[in-house]
């Protein structure tokens, strides 16, 4: 990554995909961080005189690393949004998770409890095994829903939580150890909601996975 922590991909009047490193916060938390990933490409914007913000149109945790869609003001960040809401938009996901992984591809379909909504929602997550290593296996991992953290949830649930997972699960209770949450999303997928054209972008592993 240069500078910026970021890395734009793809860029036109109405979107951006970026390339979004482990450890930037992609909106401010409640603890009101404000050096995130959103400031720091709407700044951007505002340098290169462009009268827009950018708005996030889902979102990675802090340490997740990969592609993130924005848009360029709000009619943009709705109609990409909508997008999401019909479920048209592809994500694809490179996961390191604890212990070996039996099945070589599977569904898990386990709600996931929305505590802003106070109730239980489906979700749904599909996975295919890349590598099996010593104490880990290498996961493609496509959330078909997009619950928040759903792919965390879903892999502790299924017994083999993320390395670096520290929400769901104790590092303790694990031999190997990671720096960071170990998942990265490689691969996003839609139609471009002004242009109609199908748009693909894949984002190589980062080093810090690569060397792991």
């Amino acid at each position: 990554m240069d500078k910026r922590r970021y890395r734009i991909v793809f860029e036109d009047e109405w979107l951006m995909v970026v390339d979004k490193p482990s450890g930037v916060l992609v909106i401010p938390t409640p603890k009101g961080e404000t050096n995130t990933l959103t400031s720091q490409l709407s700044m951007e914007l505002d340098n290169r005189g462009i009268e827009a913000n950018a708005h996030p149109c889902h979102r990675l945790d802090r340490d997740t690393s990969g592609l993130i869609i924005y848009a360029k003001g709000k009619k943009a960040q709705a109609l990409m949004m909508d997008e999401f809401r019909k479920r048209a938009v592809k994500k694809i996901y490179i996961a390191f998770v604890h212990g070996t992984v039996r099945k070589n591809f599977d569904t898990l379909r386990r709600p996931i409890y929305n505590r802003n909504k106070g109730r239980n929602e489906h979700a749904e997550t599909r996975f295919k095994v890349l590598t099996r290593k010593k104490d880990f296996t290498i996961l493609e991992v496509e959330p078909v829903t997009g619950r928040t953290n759903q792919i965390r949830i879903h892999m502790k649930e299924a017994g083999h939580p993320l390395l670096g997972e520290r929400l769901y699960a104790f590092r303790k209770d694990f031999k190997l150890k990671a720096r960071r949450l170990a998942l990265h999303a490689r691969h996003v997928g839609f139609t471009h909601p002004f242009t109609k054209e199908k748009m693909e972008f894949t984002s190589p592993l980062p080093g810090d996975m690569e060397n792991f």
